[in-house]
């Protein structure tokens, strides 16, 4: 009883950390790319701005791997909490005294893209240790609903604070960082603490070489890695908010908020009613799908469809999200987290941070408009190409393989 217990509350701290965490996140992104595009006008610094905070999880892929299998994880998500909330601080001051430009934008993405290339595997890795292995599907939906919940507020709450100054805004995500810090603090579990083999060059690698022999694991990230990278339309939403859409900061916030409405239902969904047969088949019907609601906002001038089409592309992404993240951790042991989420982050930042860079490299040379329906198209191959590639992941039946 003790021990479930001590599960159940460090679980809600975690969440906590989780949320506050992703609201400070999402309001750095939403007022860093308003304040470039704002400066500059220019699509490619957009893509700069996302490619500047995928280059730091390339770099630190192998150390960070290392990091978290070594060292007490809650204390690894603490010193990213300082490092963020030291972010913002400077942003803050860069804007209140007037010497916030294109360059210290770029440098702090850098920063926060290294601050995030610990955080996030770090998180995965915690995560399984917190709560039964039985239990970790529904666990990751109610985590990942949190995570959608403070997505959606985030930038909302962002876009409209902004309106009394990205300073303003700024120093409430440093407030943010301090509250996710005292969570953390407040964590505590019995399960056995990652073990400190020595570092040779076969521990580096273990990571990279476990996902690679797994075609299942290799399949689901993989997958989710070139569908988010052509398929996402993140990075030029300020674009569509200004020019396409004619909204201000409000209606950016609202779209950036859209994706996370549609995946908190269906995390909620799945909290409740887990995926039980069919999981592969079902995460590839989904991600083609989300190419499809891709080519719906590419194409609509409602800003009401828009933010439908958005709502859409989260709903069926989260579907992947759970899979792909539960494949990874029930098939892994404890003593590999760290690396093998690592390997997994730099598949997400990929798809997330290098798609931005991509959409707004597209989006310089064809138009936004154009940059966005080639992607959702592109999304939609990808699927049935890796239908045929992957076929032990179109026949997965069940998330644990017991």
């Amino acid at each position: 009883m003790k021990n479930t217990a001590l599960e159940i509350a460090s679980f809600r701290y975690f969440v906590l950390n989780r949320i506050a965490t992703t609201m400070s996140t999402q309001m750095l992104m939403v007022i860093v790319g308003w304040q470039m595009y704002d400066i500059t006008h220019s699509a490619f610094d957009l893509g700069l701005v996302g490619l500047a905070q995928f280059v730091p999880a390339l770099a630190l892929c192998l150390l960070v791997g290392q990091v978290a299998d070594r060292y007490d994880r809650r204390y690894v998500l603490i010193g990213c909490q300082i490092a963020q909330g030291g972010v913002a601080l400077l942003l803050a001051a860069g804007t209140w005294y007037g010497w916030l430009g294109r360059e210290l934008l770029l440098i702090a993405s850098l920063a926060l893209g290294a601050t995030r290339a610990f955080q996030l595997p770090t998180q995965q890795a915690l995560l399984p240790t917190l709560v039964p292995l039985t239990m970790f599907p529904q666990a990751l939906a109610i985590n990942s609903a949190a995570s959608q919940f403070a997505t959606i507020l985030g930038p909302a709450v962002g876009g409209f604070i902004y309106v009394a100054g990205a300073a303003v805004v700024y120093d409430v995500c440093a407030v943010m960082c301090v509250f996710a810090i005292a969570m953390l603090y407040l964590i505590r579990y019995d399960h056995a603490r990652p073990a400190r083999e020595p570092v040779t060059l076969q521990s580096l690698f273990a990571g990279i070489n476990f996902i690679w022999q797994r075609e299942q694991v290799l399949g689901a990230i993989s997958l989710d890695l070139l569908a988010v990278l052509f398929g996402g339309a993140t990075a030029l939403l300020p674009i569509f908010a200004r020019d396409v859409l004619h909204v201000g900061s409000w209606g950016l916030g609202l779209l950036r908020s859209a994706p996370a409405i549609g995946a908190l239902l269906v995390s909620l969904y799945l909290a409740r009613h887990p995926i039980e047969r069919r999981v592969g088949k079902i995460m590839l019907y989904c991600v083609a799908l989300y190419g499809l609601a891709t080519l719906v906002f590419a194409l609509s001038r409602s800003f009401g469809l828009s933010l439908f089409a958005l709502a859409l592309t989260g709903a069926f992404d989260m579907v992947s999200v759970v899979v792909r993240q539960s494949l990874v951790q029930l098939d892994t042991p404890n003593e590999m987290r760290g690396r093998v989420s690592a390997v997994n982050s730099i598949f997400i930042g990929a798809s997330n941070q290098l798609g931005e860079f991509e959409s707004g490299l597209t989006a310089g040379w064809f138009g936004a408009v154009p940059s966005v329906l080639i992607g959702g198209a592109g999304t939609i191959l990808i699927v049935a190409l890796w239908t045929r590639l992957f076929p032990a992941l179109r026949h997965r039946e069940r998330m644990t393989t017991t």
